[in-house]
């Protein structure tokens, strides 16, 4: 066990900080598993709903650094081109 003050006060903030990332990117992945699903039932309505406050779960993760930034790029391009395919569809 850690025996300085500062190395448990770096244990409590580990804890802490850690749990908060796993909200946030647990939050994120629920939120493309609602954008996946309304890709898949073809509700454009609700497909761009989702894929808004996906983006912006993605954009306040990489801001924050809990996701790194082209991770984040990355999945918002790919639900971007899936997006844009379902629109294509629709016309």
């Amino acid at each position: 066990m850690a025996t300085s003050r500062s190395s448990r006060k770096r244990i409590r903030q580990n804890l802490r900080r850690n749990l908060y990332n796993r909200t946030v990117k647990s939050s994120v992945k629920t939120g493309i598993k609602r954008f996946m699903t309304a890709l898949e039932s073809k509700d454009v309505d609700a497909a761009k709903k989702e894929f808004v406050a996906v983006v912006t779960r993605l954009d306040r993760a990489g801001t924050k650094r809990i996701l790194h930034p082209n991770t984040v790029a990355r999945r918002k391009s790919q639900m971007a081109i899936k997006l844009n395919a379902l629109l294509a569809v629709g016309k």
